[in-house]
């Protein structure tokens, strides 16, 4: 259980303070509502860039990192494609530090052209290293757009196109933060040593005066359900092929969204899971297989993806997949597998709550997608589901129509 109290500054910043007197430490998360989702379809990647922008200086404050480091604090930050999210933790007794260099970072950035060439650059590389020049490196580049026809979820949060960042001016720049870097577009979050109190007086110095911008209304294109099954293939010169499946399933705080959870769970969360005893030891026709949810706040995907043992067909293996996955449609899970898969998501849970940090941003997340009450309701409706329940999910979710599959199929090197 995560307590918590909450208040909102006239210009629209929604605050929240979680008291631990347990920790000399305090965490203080930022999130501003706005992901790549957000993006103009020909502008991708800027709410990525912005990550990185974000830490080249500011009006009043041309280091961001240094002041931190000499109270010694941590801090870093990342872009998904709902939102974008900055953390610092640091001593209570330096926290005003914090509220410093975010405050000044909302206010504005410094928006000097040097640091928009040198974190372009930055991205660039990023996006040559870890999508373009590693294996399976380019998976999601091709995997998004067969899942997602018309959602901004088509195209990755590094952006769907290098030239995008390339081609980014100054003026681009400005008009996304002054667009989506807003008190009245942002949560805090305030966990550890501090009182309310304390953190409403900060508030007042560090935040209250900057103003508020025009409201983010979010009007996104919602995907169509799918009804046919899509396939890609693909091939490079990789280690082994490999098998990719998506099935679109309820978002994050759907009230159905933790049956998605279990089921994706069942399928390939461990090595107790289905996947991974079928095709994996009893049939080794993968050398890794596994299942995952993406656990966006709009409809997400759950996914089965695996290398191939030598030898094998990615025929033979989706055929395999497949039947798998059918099972679950023909027959109820038995109760002791759906009590053990429970167990691992709450203790999961509970372990995660331990960071004062994760906790920090769980309830940031929740309050930012509408209700922080939902950040304790997790144990509890992970505990109502029911086999019925995980059966009919299996139905809804894992029909062949709603299947996007990409094969991933080695080449042989010259």
């Amino acid at each position: 259980m995560i307590s918590y109290d909450q208040f909102i500054l006239d210009n629209g910043l929604k605050v929240f303070v979680h008291e631990d007197t347990t920790t000399p430490l305090v965490a203080v998360n930022i999130l501003y509502n706005v992901g790549s989702r957000d993006e103009d379809p020909n502008r991708t990647g800027f709410a990525h860039l912005f990550e990185h922008l974000m830490f080249g200086g500011s009006k009043n404050i041309p280091s961001y990192d240094e002041p931190l480091q000499r109270v010694g604090g941590e801090n870093n930050a990342f872009t998904s494609p709902d939102i974008t999210n900055y953390y610092i933790t640091l001593p209570a007794a330096n926290i005003e530090t914090a509220f410093w260099l975010e405050s000044d970072r909302m206010l504005s950035l410094s928006f000097d052209p040097q640091v928009l060439d040198v974190q372009q650059k930055v991205v660039i590389e990023e996006f040559k290293q870890r999508y373009l020049n590693q294996p399976y490196g380019d998976v999601w580049l091709k995997l998004r757009p067969l899942a997602y026809q018309q959602h901004p979820y088509r195209w990755a949060t590094i952006g769907k196109d290098i030239g995008h960042i390339e081609n980014a001016t100054l003026n681009d720049v400005r008009d996304f933060f002054f667009r989506y870097y807003l008190p009245n577009n942002a949560v805090l979050v305030v966990a550890g040593n501090v009182t309310l109190e304390q953190v409403k007086q900060l508030c007042a110095r560090w935040f209250a005066p900057i103003p508020a911008g025009a409201p983010y209304v979010r009007q996104l294109p919602p995907e169509p359900r799918q009804t046919a099954a899509r396939k890609l293939e693909t091939e490079a010169s990789v280690p082994l092929s490999a098998l990719y499946k998506t099935w679109h399933m309820p978002g994050r705080f759907d009230p159905s969204y933790q049956t998605g959870d279990l089921l994706g769970d069942m399928l390939g969360r461990s090595k107790s899971s289905r996947l991974y005893q079928q095709l994996l030891r009893t049939n080794p026709l993968f050398s890794n297989v596994g299942a995952y949810i993406t656990s966006s706040l709009d409809p997400g995907l759950l996914v089965v993806q695996g290398t191939l043992n030598e030898g094998v067909l990615l025929e033979e293996a989706d055929a395999a997949v497949e039947a798998v996955v059918q099972d679950f449609m023909d027959n109820a899970v038995p109760d002791e597998e759906l009590a053990k898969v429970k167990n691992q998501a709450e203790a999961t849970l509970a372990f995660s709550e331990v960071e004062l940090l994760n906790r920090a941003m769980n309830l940031a997340f929740a309050a930012n997608a509408g209700n922080p009450d939902w950040v304790n309701d997790e144990a509890a409706n992970i505990q109502a589901v029911t086999a019925a329940d995980i059966q009919n999910m299996a139905r809804q979710v894992l029909r062949k129509d709603n299947c996007s599959t990409l094969y991933y199929r080695r080449t042989e090197t010259a």
